[in-house]
């Protein structure tokens, strides 16, 4: 490990991963690229709650259903979610029966996941790692910031809680698609207090890890084909940009946000997309599909995370924020496994 970075050496795959969204993300620019859909928040479900769980369930199974897998022959379940507790992941790891982790790193939790089933893979503490993480706009807005029956107003800079779930399902099984290094990220705060305002809060941490990731592998940004973050969305990109720019790390030519990229811009969601599910569906869907094709050969990917609670803001606390990155290469050598 070189200083926040760790380099994947004994080869860990992405063998497969699925993506299941609510109706807004349907309607989007990514709506081909998703493997299911539902046309309501409620997804048939009685309460938004149980509709998150059933993303996240079906997410999992069309996932192992790709690489032919049952839950009986999978080692761990890395999982989470937004909610308190945790209660969507934790409900569906009683249904899948698979040891569980569950982890909470709010919006990044998709690539501490990925990063910390392969750290399982490559000690040879597991053979078979899946991952899955989900948010959902009304689970969301109820918790955080006001129910939807409240009907408030926000400002532009609020942003829009992607409704999916996305699961990715790896092992030391080659494939096209390698788990190449991850940089874990520090908590970072530079006082931003409003949750409306996540992207410029989230935009300091992603600048730190994409940073560290660069100098811990002495790369620069035109070493990937795509530096990807989670959702920073209109307001924090360009502060994302910014900042490196000061920091002599020009990413304008190559850089990508998810929390734009899956929504276009005539959909009413204020500043773009965020939520655990941002990052996941956006990734396990175009970008796997574009680096299994050849098309990227190498991005990096900053999931972003917005460490807030309702009570801490209630008490003028500022927004702690992380950013955890993992860098996915295609594997030319793949069709001589």
């Amino acid at each position: 490990m070189r200083s926040q970075t760790m380099q994947f050496n004994n080869g860990i795959y992405v063998q497969s991963s699925a993506s299941v969204v609510g109706p807004k993300e349907a309607e989007g620019p990514l709506k081909g690229c998703f493997d299911k859909s539902y046309d309501n928040l409620y997804c048939g479900e009685a309460t938004w709650e149980l509709a998150e769980r059933k993303l996240m369930s079906e997410a999992i199974e069309l996932c192992l259903q790709k690489a032919n897998k049952k839950n009986e022959e999978i080692d761990f379940f890395l999982g989470g979610d937004l909610l308190n507790q945790n209660i969507t992941a934790s409900y569906v790891a009683r249904e899948k029966e698979i040891p569980f982790f569950g982890l909470f790193n709010a919006c990044s939790t998709s690539m501490e996941a990925l990063t910390l089933a392969s750290v399982l893979l490559d000690g040879g503490f597991a053979e078979h790692v899946v991952t899955a993480v989900s948010s959902h706009f009304a689970t969301a807005e109820r918790q955080f910031r006001y129910p939807t029956e409240f009907g408030g107003q926000k400002p532009s800079t609020a942003m829009y809680t992607v409704t999916g779930s996305g699961a990715a399902y790896v092992s030391k099984k080659k494939s096209k698609i390698r788990v190449e290094s991850a940089t874990v990220g520090k908590v970072v705060d530079l006082g931003v207090t409003s949750p409306f305002n996540m992207g410029a809060a989230m935009a300091p941490a992603a600048v730190q890890t994409i940073k560290t990731h660069l100098q811990d592998l002495r790369r620069k940004p035109e070493d990937y084909d795509a530096i990807v973050t989670g959702d920073l969305s209109r307001v924090g990109t360009p502060i994302l940009k910014s900042l490196l720019f000061e920091e002599g790390i020009d990413i304008y030519n190559n850089h990508h946000d998810c929390g734009i990229l899956i929504y276009s811009a005539d959909q009413k969601v204020f500043s773009g997309g965020s939520g655990c599910a941002c990052s996941a569906v956006v990734t396990f869907s175009r970008l796997f599909d574009e680096l299994k094709k050849g098309e990227l050969r190498r991005i990096f990917v900053v999931a972003t995370g917005a460490l807030l609670n309702p009570l801490m803001i209630q008490q003028n606390e500022s927004i702690p924020c992380i950013a955890h990155g993992v860098s996915f290469q295609y594997e030319d050598d793949y069709s001589n496994r």
